[in-house]
């Protein structure tokens, strides 16, 4: 049974633009779960569903919840299983900045567990994404799900927000996707109406604002800076936005949406920025809110660079072998560890592995042991992967196999590394050695659910 909804949240929420009482608490006592993804274009190999999700091109919803820890597809990164509403920011993207995206450099401040992240990596392919998170253990996930996401172009870093004080002016588009109290996410999470009061709201828009004010000397003048949240409170929302444009020089920017979309438009009482709330009594979405402002002041960026280890010939002549040619690519070292990243964003990665704590950048190409190249599980999910990299294709039962990091038995005449297929996707390495295949699939990330 749903727990029933905090009656200061209900009471807070009177005179807001959008909110209907009565659906809104039918809304949450009815039960009524949804489900919806994202696809990765750059491993889209058919037609979306017959269910789009109306802000977002490639995000679609499912008529019911399968079993993601049990399709391999998803281990493949093919999509991102991504709350609806959250979606919107491709929306904010497209009105705001268009296709004018070659060069950019993007921030997700606040980006574990991926949803925001993979999907500017995939807005910002001719760009870079530095997708950041604070904490080391959500750090892991993010960058699990960056690999899965296969692009070479994002840079995981674990620093607080502070730390980019090193580099001002730098960044052309920041997404701040603040930690919130939660609200909007009810529906789907009954247990967090026990941890939501007034006071964690408080303390929640405290922390948001100091958040802010510590970033907002990395976005360069002319940048765009998103703030976002998954709760409904007033505190967390306009008044962030009232706090944004009282002590920085921005404008805030406002959106064309339909009216059919039923997303309640939000104008905060002091300075009358724009917002955009998400109720789920009024559209297919979770509670949501995101707004937007261009920052009119600020010192152009000091360009820099540190000291980063290149490949020899010889490291870049066998790296080489393993990546399709569509791409100028430049190869790095750490320690044994072959890596690839576009060459436009070499500098770039050495002065970010200079001035932050970098979890990942580019492509792990793999490692080398003495004569021998063993490929890395970032190449083999990757988008770089050479296409005539020999395949094994596995059956479902063989991929939920191989997924597990069980022993695999498949009928092949490869001989050595081979490529773990199910239906079109990339699944990892295996070797073949005669009479048994050996699983390289990354002990970690080996599906535990029986």
């Amino acid at each position: 049974m749903h727990k029933p909804l905090p009656k200061e949240l209900i009471e807070s929420l009177r005179g807001i633009n959008g909110f209907d009482e009565a659906g809104f608490l039918q809304v949450h006592e009815s039960g009524e779960q949804l489900t919806s993804i994202r696809y990765n274009p750059e491993k889209l190999d058919h037609q979306l569903s017959n269910y789009p999700v109306p802000w977002c091109r490639y995000g679609c919803y499912l008529p019911e919840r399968p079993s993601f820890t049990l399709d391999p597809h998803f281990h493949a990164g093919k999509y991102y299983v991504q709350e609806a509403s959250s979606m919107f920011l491709w929306q904010v993207l497209e009105q705001i900045i268009g296709t004018a995206t070659a060069g950019l450099k993007v921030l997700d401040l606040c980006a574990a567990p991926g949803g925001k992240s993979t999907l500017l990596a995939s807005y910002f392919r001719d760009g870079v994404v530095v997708a950041n998170e604070l904490i080391k253990s959500r750090a892991n996930v993010l960058v699990e799900n960056i690999t899965k996401w296969g692009t070479d172009n994002v840079i995981v870093t674990n620093n607080a927000p502070l730390d980019f004080t090193r580099l001002q002016g730098y960044f052309d588009v920041m997404v701040i996707d603040a930690p919130c109290s939660g609200s909007g996410l009810f529906r789907k999470d009954n247990a967090a109406i026990s941890e939501w009061s007034i006071e964690a709201v408080k303390g929640c828009s405290t922390r948001q604002q100091r958040i802010v004010g510590d970033i907002y000397p990395a976005l360069k003048k002319g940048g765009l800076l998103i703030y976002s949240t998954c709760s409904y409170s007033k505190e967390e929302n306009e008044d962030i936005l009232d706090t944004i444009k009282e002590k920085m020089a921005v404008d805030s920017c406002r959106l064309v949406v339909d009216d059919h979309l039923h997303i309640a438009e939000a104008v905060s009482d002091k300075t009358k920025a724009y917002g955009y709330r998400f109720f789920p009594d009024k559209l297919q979405g979770e509670g949501f809110f995101i707004a937007a402002f261009r920052k009119n002041d600020g010192e152009d960026f000091m360009a820099s660079k540190g000291d980063i280890a290149l490949a020899s010939r010889e490291e870049k002549s066998v790296a080489a072998a393993w990546v399709n040619n569509n791409k100028a690519l430049s190869f790095f070292k750490q320690k044994n560890y072959i890596i690839a990243a576009g060459e436009e964003w070499i500098d770039d990665i050495s002065l970010l592995q200079k001035n932050l704590y970098l979890r990942k950048a580019g492509i792990c190409m793999g490692e080398i042991k003495g004569k021998d190249f063993i490929p890395g599980h970032e190449l083999a999910v990757s988008l770089l992967l050479a296409g005539n990299i020999a395949p094994v294709s596995l059956n479902r039962e063989q991929a939920i196999d191989y997924l597990k990091k069980k022993e695999i038995t498949a009928v092949t005449t490869i001989k050595g590394w081979a490529l773990a297929k199910f239906e079109g996707s990339h699944l990892g390495w295996m070797k073949v050695l005669g009479n048994r295949i050996n699983n390289y699939y990354p002990k970690e990330w080996r599906i535990l659910k029986q």
